[in-house]
C-alpha cells in the first residue's frame, strides 16, 4: 500500500471484473496515515487515466474503490466484523451462514481478500500461473512477507518463497541471535499464533506444516526469542492482548480469555498450583472449540504451544517458585554479596522503598519483606556487589 499501491488497485479491479462487482473497499487502520495518503493519490491518479471509475478504457466495466479507515480493532481481521465496521456498526463478528460470498457488505455478495493476495493477481496474470507456481512448495505456492523481529540481529520485513525454513530465516537472513545468545523459541503468526522451538528450525514455512506444529502463518509476524525469555510470561503477554481485544460477543472468548489470563498471572506471581495447568488446558480447548470467530478460536494458541513445548517452565514457576529465565519479578531475590560490598551507600540512597540497611563502609543488607525487586540498587552499585537469583 505504501510502496506500490497501483499493484493493489489493479488486483482489485481484476477481481471486481471477474466476479461482476463495480464497487470495492480497502479497509485500513487509521494508524497507517502514509498508506492511506498514498492510496488516495493512487486512486485519484488511476481515475484521471480512466483506469478506475466509469466505463474503464471505453468498456462497459465500471469500478469504484473507497477507503475505509478502521479504528485498529484486532477483531476486525475477522471478515464479518470487518463488514460490520464498514457499515458503521461496532466491529463484532456475525454467525455464519450466511457467508459473505452470499450476503456480505450491505447485504450484497462480497469477495474478501487481504492486500497480499490481491497484489499478487496482476503479476500472476502478467507472468502466468506456471511462473507463480515455480516459487514456494507443493502445498503453498508463491512467496510470503514476514515481519522479522525480537532477539535477532537483522530485523525488518522480508519476502521469501513459501517453504523456506525457520533456520534460513532466523540465521541466514536474520543473522542469528543478538548478543551471541542461544535461540529458544519463535512466536509465529502474531498474537494468535503459536511458539515453536529449536526442534522446529528446519520446518517448512507453509500453511499445512505450521498448523500441524501448533502454529500458523497468520499475519506473518515472527518474534524471535533467546534463552533469557520466560515462556510463561510470553503466554501471559499474548493472552492479555487477546483478552483486551475480545469484542465480548460470545461467552467462551469473553470469559475464557479473562480466566486464562487470571491463571497465568497467578503463575507468574508465584502463587500457582499444579492443578492450574489442567484448568488452563481445559479452558484453552473450550475457548478454541466454542468461540464464534477466529479471534477466540486462535487466542489459546500461545498457551497451548508453550504448555506443549515448555511445560517444565510452568512446573518450575509453580513447584519450585523459580522463573528459569529470571524474568518474573515476583520470583526474583535481590541480594548483596557482603564480600564485595564496600558500604558506599549508593544502593540505599537509590532504593525507592528504603529496603536497604547498613552503615557507611560496612556491608549492607536488603530487607526482603520490603524489597519490590525494581533492580534500582543493582544498577546503581559500582562494585557489582548486588545480584539476583
Amino acid at each position: 500500500m505504501e510502496g506500490d499501491p497501483h499493484k493493489l488497485l489493479e488486483g482489485m479491479a481484476i477481481a471486481g471484473f471477474a466476479v461482476g462487482a463495480d464497487e470495492a473497499y480497502i479497509y485500513v487502520r487509521a494508524e497507517y496515515p502514509l498508506a492511506i495518503k498514498r492510496l488516495r493519490k493512487a486512486i485519484a491518479d488511476a481515475e484521471a487515466k480512466n483506469f478506475l471509475g466509469k466505463n474503464i478504457m471505453g468498456s462497459d466495466f465500471s469500478f469504484t474503490i473507497h477507503i475505509k479507515e478502521g479504528a485498529g480493532a484486532f477483531v476486525c481481521g475477522e471478515e464479518t466484523a470487518l463488514i460490520a465496521s464498514i457499515e458503521g456498526e461496532r466491529g463484532m463478528p456475525r454467525p455464519k451462514p450466511p457467508f459473505p460470498a452470499n450476503k456480505g457488505l450491505f447485504g450484497r455478495p462480497t469477495l474478501i481478500n487481504n492486500v497480499e493476495t490481491l497484489a499478487n493477481v496482476p503479476l500472476i496474470i502478467l507472468n502466468g500461473a506456471e511462473w507463480f507456481s515455480s516459487m514456494g512448495c507443493e502445498t503453498s505456492k508463491g512467496t510470503k512477507t514476514f515481519a522479522l523481529t525480537g532477539e535477532v540481529n537483522n530485523t525488518g520485513l522480508i519476502e521469501v518463497p513459501m517453504g523456506t525454513t525457520l533456520r534460513q530465516i532466523i540465521f541466514d537472513i536474520g543473522g542469528g541471535i543478538r548478543g551471541g545468545k542461544k535461540f529458544k523459541a519463535v512466536q509465529i503468526g502474531g498474537p494468535s499464533g503459536g511458539c515453536l522451538t529449536e526442534e522446529h528450525l528446519d520446518i517448512s514455512m507453509d500453511y499445512d506444516s505450521l498448523i500441524k506444529a501448533g502454529a500458523m502463518v497468520g499475519s506473518g509476524g515472527l518474534v524471535v526469542m533467546a534463552e533469557d525469555t520466560c515462556m510463561v510470561e510470553v503466554a501471559r503477554f499474548f493472552m492479555n492482548f487477546t483478552k483486551n481485544e475480545s469484542c465480548g460477543k460470545c461467552v467462551p472468548c469473553r470469559e475464557g480469555t479473562k480466566n486464562m489470563l487470571k491463571i497465568l498471572e497467578k503463575i507468574v506471581q508465584g502463587k500457582g498450583e499444579m492443578s492450574d495447568l489442567d484448568t488452563l488446558e481445559e479452558l484453552a480447548y473450550t475457548v478454541k472449540d466454542g468461540s464464534l470467530c477466529g479471534l477466540g478460536k486462535t487466542a489459546p494458541n500461545p498457551v497451548l504451544s508453550t504448555l506443549k513445548y515448555f511445560r517444565d517452565e510452568y512446573v518450575a514457576h509453580i513447584r519450585d517458585h523459580k522463573c528459569p529465565a529470571g524474568v518474573c519479578t515476583a520470583m526474583k531475590t535481590i541480594k548483596i554479596d557482603p564480600e564485595k560490598c564496600k558500604g558506599c551507600t549508593k544502593c540505599a540512597r537509590t532504593c525507592p522503598v528504603g529496603a536497604i540497611e547498613g552503615t557507611v563502609k560496612n556491608p549492607h543488607k536488603i530487607d526482603q519483606s520490603k524489597c519490590i525487586k525494581c533492580e534500582a540498587c543493582l544498577n546503581a552499585c559500582p562494585f557489582k556487589a548486588i545480584g539476583k537469583e
